[in-house]
């Protein structure tokens, strides 16, 4: 398949997906989340693929929406906000539902939506020196979207934490919050993710598959199309165009401070 904003590398029984705009540091835009949703598609349904390892070319693995593209849904009305939404949720349960195993790798930023990717995959590991925020509220919105991938990881308390102070943390913060599963050093990244490869090399794909049915199963997690995504699609959209949601961007990009902050 041919893409413009990611990269994608096949091995044997694995496949390498690549955010592939360093120039803005891997920033979400509409034709990177359409195209990362249908290589994870199409890598699902491949039999020869059993391992997917998401990772971010440049300074950083995903620097949240791009700058160009929220200007853009500023501007947007509900209809098509809400078109939006439901396809960047389409992006995390594609990630979240994909019965190969998901690995994903970051280092640098993790900012926004980028940790509804994290959230939604099987396994994260993070270099030392990455930095993490839900910066939502900060601009009069929430992380509605991700909300149910990151809930599910990292539990209510640690959820309420991070989601309602928007502040940024560490890895090693990450990490004792659980939204990611071992932290490392620069130099022991490939390492790692050569580990755990092994390690599902070793599994069985069809128990791989089941497993992750099971675990859906048992956390009532299991309906991708359940309720839950569209509600928090349509949260997303109604906050975009509200007063606090039109401020808290206005604010952002005229580089002064929100009207709640003075």
């Amino acid at each position: 398949m041919d893409f413009k904003t990611i990269k994608i590398q096949l091995g044997e029984s694995m496949a390498w997906v690549n955010l592939d705009r360093p120039e803005v540091r891997n920033a979400l835009n509409p034709e990177m989340i359409r195209e990362l949703t249908e290589a994870i598609d199409w890598l699902d349904n491949r039999n020869d693929i059993r391992v997917i390892i998401l990772k971010g070319n440049g300074p950083s693995f995903c620097a949240g929406a791009d700058l160009a593209y929220m200007k853009e849904m500023a501007n947007y009305g509900h209809a098509q906000n809400m078109a939006d939404a439901e396809r960047l949720s389409k992006l995390f349960r594609s990630i979240y539902y994909c019965s190969k195993a998901v690995i994903t790798v970051v280092h640098g930023a993790c900012i926004g939506g980028a940790n509804g990717i994290i959230a939604a995959s099987d396994i994260v590991i993070a270099e030392t020196g990455t930095k993490f925020t839900f910066s939502e509220v900060r601009l009069g919105i929430t992380p509605a979207t991700i909300s149910p991938f990151v809930v599910q990881k990292i539990g209510l308390t640690a959820a309420k934490e991070l989601m309602l102070t928007g502040r940024r943390f560490t890895a090693a913060e990450a990490k004792d919050f659980r939204l990611v599963n071992v932290v490392v050093n620069e130099n022991e990244l490939i390492n790692t993710e050569r580990q755990y490869i092994e390690h599902f090399m070793h599994a069985s794909p069809d128990a791989i598959a089941e497993c992750k049915k099971l675990l859906c199963l048992v956390t009532n997690t299991g309906d991708p199309c359940a309720p839950v995504f569209y509600e928090t699609a349509a949260m997303i959209a109604n906050q975009r165009i509200s007063k606090a949601g039109q401020e808290g961007m206005a604010a952002f990009f005229e580089k002064r401070k929100a009207e709640w902050e003075s």
